[in-house]
């Protein structure tokens, strides 16, 4: 007889011990589910911020425009104060004054002295510009297209900031490689 209890008893518990697991599982699976649609929708509200902003952006660099102007930059008097390891966007608009044709530009180091006055070279310069230092876009006559240059610099790149102010040029093309219009800016490297 008491053979007989202990093994319903080993029944009893088994079957608590696999009930409490499903009920651990069933809440962990709820926790991760609810979880998941919280990173959601965080991501998807900081993408429409994103594309707002962009708007934003665009919206002002229109309001850039003067007539004849063929190009501009979203910046105070040329200049950007950028700090190590904070990105940071210059940006720029475009607008066709002739035919329909296709646009290149790309952005390059204009400075003589970099090497003394930040101790890196042209190429460790470039090389902070992340994103849209160089495309194409084809524009209808009249029309305007804005993007922005992404710089990331380094923490720890420049050693001497006090004087390291570097000169880029926006170089924008024609379709047949004849010059449109190039726009100088200078970034100043902050810590």
């Amino acid at each position: 007889m008491e053979l007989s209890k202990i093994k319903i008893g080993n029944k009893r518990g088994a079957l608590e011990l696999s009930i409490g697991t499903i009920v651990i599982l069933v809440l962990a699976m709820s926790m991760l589910i609810l979880g998941l649609i919280l990173v959601r929708t965080i991501f998807s509200g900081a993408t429409d911020n994103v594309s707002t902003m962009n708007e934003k952006v665009r919206q002002e660099i229109n309001d850039l425009f003067v007539e004849d102007q063929k190009g501009v930059l979203k910046l105070a008097e040329g200049n950007a104060k950028i700090k190590q390891g904070d990105p940071f966007g210059v940006a720029f608009g475009i607008i066709n004054t002739g035919k329909t044709q296709k646009f290149r530009w790309s952005t390059i180091v204009e400075d003589d002295n970099i090497r003394k006055k930040c101790g890196v070279t042209d190429r460790e310069a470039e090389a902070w510009m992340t994103t849209g230092s160089s495309g194409n876009v084809n524009l209808l006559s009249g029309d305007k297209y804005a993007d922005a240059i992404i710089f990331n610099i380094p923490e720890g790149s420049v050693n001497d900031i006090s004087q390291c102010i570097i000169r880029y040029k926006l170089i924008i093309k024609q379709e047949d490689g004849d010059p449109y219009i190039t726009l100088p800016f200078n970034i100043d490297v902050d810590n």
